[in-house]
């Protein structure tokens, strides 16, 4: 299989159709048609299906999609880290982070490289835990931000000296906003929005006790935006962590801490066995300078 034909591959994916494609690509439609016939055969399936106005994706498009961009993402990051002047402090740094305050560590260490590195450039990509660890695993990350536990055979972690709180996140005009916190009692039977995350889900269950599978879970969320948005839309109550949501000011929303409180702890991470590039190892310099603070 060759990058050259993935290039091409996801040029059709992104046009949806193979004449749009060659045009792009500047090919002749024939030349593309048969490089994706070849392909097909290549791998012995079928990889589109081919519609009266637009090419859709059969299952195995969609897993090839998805390989195609993380393949041809782990390329131009080589190159560009290969391609780097000796004499010239320049990179691409790449993190992967859960929605944590804590980011704003990262923030700080990054604009004071900056400062002194022009040249180093930033990549942060937002998801749960689950996202940050594929990309850490499969090499499109350099570090990551997660929620316990590391599981330090594979990774080295430092452990961030700041903890984020576990509260509900609710409507102004909710019932439930007339209190300091929120009690277990308090809940029970209300709808609740809740992460997806297993570590989240380890973390809660804790204060939950064997009340878990008295709850009323109308929803599931891996980014706390879409689970403000539900809540906003009155379909439940959010189990979430503070400092994520604006709830200040003219926001319907607001934040009220569990009790007893529950804290989340959160940990750097990398790959254990990864070769680091120079300016990821200028950044780990910095950020272990930056959390040496607290």
């Amino acid at each position: 299989m060759e990058l050259r034909v993935l290039h091409y591959f996801l040029a059709v994916v992104r046009e949806q159709t193979v004449s749009a494609a060659a045009e792009s690509l500047h090919l002749t439609q024939p030349t593309l048609s048969r490089q994706l016939r070849d392909l097909e055969d290549e791998l012995g399936k079928k990889l589109f299906i081919r519609g009266k106005h637009k090419i859709e994706l059969t299952e195995e498009g969609m897993l090839l999609r998805k390989r195609a961009e993380q393949i041809l993402e782990l390329v131009r990051r080589t190159e560009n880290d290969i391609s780097v002047n000796d004499e010239t402090f320049a990179g691409d740094i790449y993190i992967s982070a859960g929605e944590t305050d804590a980011v704003k560590l990262v923030a700080r260490t990054a604009s004071r490289m900056i400062q002194d590195y022009p040249l180093v450039h930033f990549h942060i990509y937002s998801g749960d835990g689950e996202d940050v660890l594929e990309r850490l695993n499969k090499g499109l990350s350099d570090f990551g931000i997660i929620f316990t536990p590391v599981d330090n055979i594979k990774y080295n972690s430092v452990k961030i000296p700041l903890k984020d709180e576990w509260g509900i996140l609710m409507r102004k005009d909710s019932p439930l906003a007339e209190k300091e916190c929120i009690q277990l009692s308090d809940i029970i039977k209300s709808p609740l929005i809740v992460s997806r995350q297993k570590s989240d889900k380890l973390t809660i269950m804790k204060w939950l006790g064997k009340n878990s599978d008295k709850l009323n879970i109308v929803s599931t969320y891996n980014l706390v935006y879409n689970a403000s948005v539900m809540v906003k839309e009155n379909i439940g109550y959010a189990l979430a962590l503070d400092k994520l949501i604006n709830v200040s000011g003219d926001s319907e929303l607001c934040f009220r801490p569990l009790s007893p409180p529950v804290y989340a702890e959160m940990y750097f991470i990398w790959n254990k066995y990864q070769v680091m590039t120079k300016s990821a190892e200028k950044f780990l310099e910095y950020f272990r300078s930056e959390i040496e603070q607290y």
